[in-house]
């Protein structure tokens, strides 16, 4: 018997049998649909967190106190935790000391109200110098951003994000030239940011001039939050973090960075740790849709041996016209085998739809690739040939006196 009557005979097998077929197939579309789901989500989680932090700028990287101890990772106590200062900017920004640092900008996070006409909204204050914009790789949609003579002159001005600005005057180009109040100080909005969006949103900061924060906004003098820095370029942000670790652990006579308290953050290992995240969330749901997979292995094993069982005489009659034990064997592996592609690709189609749904609906990105397809359908196939191994080879050893007397 040739391959393609092979396949025609489990075909009609299969087609004879429509409904019990389709039940048979959901426990592997439902595997399949969320296994490639969950890989689809992975990879688009991983892309738009990785365009997102490249966005911000290849050679960007974040200073900030405080958070770990050099034994082992805990964090500090409070009562001796180190801070950032004004002086560690100006040492950074410094090229005869960092000379593979081309900015630094120091920052102050807070939150606080701003209010304009009859409206008022919380947002998150970002306290800068005008290094930041170019920094933090930012751009405005209107207006502009504070100058060097502002910033000294501790100004009465706020850049907003697109958010914020719409929020409190309805059209972000008509925020520049209004006036917000924040802790009873009015503020003069120049600028508005371009709308970034996702993780690393600004849509909803309000940047101000870190000396009016200090001088108008802030109860006390509040240590220094973070410091953004830039490297001369993408090719020295290695030798921009060494740099930048060796001075300011030298002006606190630590050996190291981590021993003095630092943390000095860059965007590649931002991706990283994402990646990391991602990765084992994968395996996780990955390994619970894999239950389902299982599941419908299961099922199909079950279906053929009831197969086998109905077609005892058939089995009988066709050994007895001479059909060899490999033809019957591969008469029942392939329907079996046809009945997991059949519901994998069941189950690509669900999650193509359920992945377009979400682009579309949630603008975040699920793609179902090439690879993802035809490593689905080639699962798909293992499946049914590891689930009707079992009822195929019962097929094949039964004996055709046996099986006519039994019928």
């Amino acid at each position: 018997m040739t391959w393609w009557e092979t396949l025609r005979l489990a075909l009609d097998a299969i087609v004879a049998h429509r409904v019990r077929s389709i039940l048979t197939t959901l426990g592997i579309t439902i595997g399949i649909a969320a296994v490639t789901l969950s890989v689809g989500m992975a990879q688009g989680a991983t892309a738009s967190i990785s365009s997102e932090i490249g966005s911000l700028g290849s050679n960007l990287l974040t200073v900030q106190a405080g958070y770990f101890s050099h034994d082992g990772g805990q964090p500090m106590d409070p009562s001796t935790m180190p801070t950032l200062s004004m002086e560690d900017a100006e040492a950074l920004s410094d090229p005869t000391i960092a000379p593979d640092i081309a900015a630094a900008a120091p920052a102050i996070q807070s939150g606080f109200e701003l209010a304009a006409r009859d409206t008022s909204i919380g947002t998150q204050a970002e306290a800068t110098t005008p290094a930041w914009l170019a920094v933090q790789s930012r751009t405005l949609a209107v207006g502009e951003f504070f100058t060097p003579e502002q910033y000294d002159d501790g100004a009465a001005v706020v850049v907003l994000g697109s958010n914020s600005a719409s929020q409190l005057f309805g059209d972000p180009g008509a925020a520049v030239g209004q006036t917000v109040t924040a802790n009873s100080t009015s503020l003069l909005v120049i600028g508005v940011l371009e709308q970034s969006g996702g993780m690393m949103s600004t849509d909803d900061l309000a940047v101000i001039p870190l000396t009016t924060y200090r001088d108008r906004l802030s109860w006390g003098e509040e240590p220094i939050g973070a410091i953004y820095l830039q490297a001369t370029s993408a090719d020295r942000l290695t030798q921009a973090h060494q740099e930048a670790a060796a001075l300011l652990a030298g002006r606190r006579g630590a050996a190291t960075s981590e021993e003095a308290g630092i943390m000095i953050v860059s965007q590649q290992s931002l991706v990283q740790a994402m990646e990391q995240v991602t990765n084992v969330l994968t395996l996780l749901l990955g390994g619970i849709a894999a239950i389902s997979l299982v599941v419908g292995g299961i099922g199909v094993m079950n279906i053929m041996l009831v197969s086998v069982q109905e077609r005892v005489r058939e089995i009988g009659l066709r050994k007895a016209l001479g059909a060899r034990r490999r033809t019957i064997l591969a008469q029942f592996l392939t329907e079996a085998a046809m009945l997991a592609l059949v519901g994998g690709a069941l189950g690509l189609a669900l999650s193509a739809g359920v992945a377009w749904l979400v682009t579309t609906l949630a603008e975040f990105p699920v793609p179902v690739s090439l690879p993802t397809v035809l490593l689905a359908l080639g699962v798909s196939a293992a499946i049914g040939l590891v689930a009707g191994s079992y009822p195929a080879s019962r097929a094949s050893r039964l004996a055709p006196i046996d099986a006519l007397r039994r019928e």
